[in-house]
């Protein structure tokens, strides 16, 4: 059977204030200027770093993520990344605002502006999708030239992750890894998915070579406010690459709703001047990564990856079946 839909709005397993050292907490608390009087944690995302809205006496509100050195040493590099990006990028986008970050009992936060806003839902509702799209272009548009601040991080280019990390029908072909369960008529179609997929690199290498994506964008990585705007949140994985390819991943969960994901695909500023099949060579490959990595939970990540990785898997290979007439 299908993998049922994530419960997106509830995916985390993370630590609740009152367990983080006091150290920390006192830390925190000095840099907000007012004692905590509530915090709601962030039921999003898939790691198990400390992730809140904490509310304060004055009435201030702000977003901090925290993550013990010596617990979760990953985590820690990650949000000192995603600091550093947030530094970096053009104002006025819709993105979070970085406040401050600092180091205290052995941990690292980073604090953000509070975004009063919700995960998309599942099906994903056409008003809201359409706030994402729109979000999404102004992004596209600021990151096909971006500030030096952000390419003297050095982001990676998505033609090295693909050779490295997203590219695994190859691998299933060459039995070097298992192959996933997959129907019998789109088992068959595994040369189709090698074929596919192996052109991601290629025309990665083609895009711009300054032009930055977000590299993980997802319907838990946006937040819409009460005014009907989208946020984009999360941003340790900043990568060199086509905006296209964030679309596509972005429209996985479009598709899964039953709205016209070929569509709104074509019709979007950041598919302008992609290759005729960069979504087909896209789905083939987030397809092939989400299938093959579903049993595997990394230590930094809750147990909800594996409905994510098998749902996004199926959905993926489900679209691009229906594109490709694959029966």
């Amino acid at each position: 059977m299908p993998a049922p839909p994530p419960l997106y709005h509830a995916t985390a397993a993370r630590p609740g204030w009152a367990t983080l050292p006091e150290g920390l907490r006192a830390a925190i608390t000095a840099r907000l200027g007012a004692p905590v009087t509530a915090t709601r944690v962030a039921g999003a995302g898939f790691t198990r770093g400390f992730a809140a809205v904490l509310t304060t006496a004055d009435g201030g509100s702000a977003f901090v993520k925290a993550a013990g050195r010596v617990e979760q040493p990953r985590l820690v590099d990650w949000y000192a990344r995603e600091a550093a990006v947030l530094a970096r990028l053009p104002t006025g986008l819709p993105v979070p605002r970085l406040r401050w970050t600092l180091d205290a009992a052995g941990w690292h936060a980073i604090c953000l502006d509070a975004v009063d806003g919700r995960t998309p839902g599942l099906p994903w509702a056409p008003a809201e999708l359409d706030a994402t799209l729109a979000g999404y272009a102004e992004l596209a548009a600021a990151l096909t030239d971006p500030p030096p601040g952000l390419l003297a991080l050095d982001p990676p280019r998505l033609a090295d992750l693909a050779r490295d990390d997203i590219l695994w029908w190859g691998e299933v072909a060459a039995g070097r890894e298992p192959a996933p369960a997959l129907p019998a008529t789109l088992a068959a179609r595994l040369p189709e998915l090698v074929a596919l997929e192996s052109r991601l690199p290629g025309y990665a290498d083609a895009a711009p070579p300054d032009a930055l994506i977000h590299g993980d964008l997802r319907l838990d990585n946006v937040l819409v406010d009460r005014q009907g705007r989208a946020w984009f949140c999360d941003w340790t994985w900043l990568t060199r690459g086509p905006a296209w390819f964030d679309l596509a991943g972005l429209l996985i969960a479009a598709y899964a709703s039953g709205l016209d994901a070929d569509r709104l695909f074509a019709d979007h500023p950041a598919a302008a001047g992609a290759p005729a099949d960069a979504l087909d060579v896209t789905l083939a490959a987030l397809a092939g990564y989400f299938l093959t990595t579903a049993a595997a939970t990394p230590p930094t990540a809750s147990a909800a990856i594996h409905r994510h990785h098998r749902f996004s898997g199926e959905q993926s290979l489900a679209w691009l079946a229906t594109r490709q007439g694959w029966t």
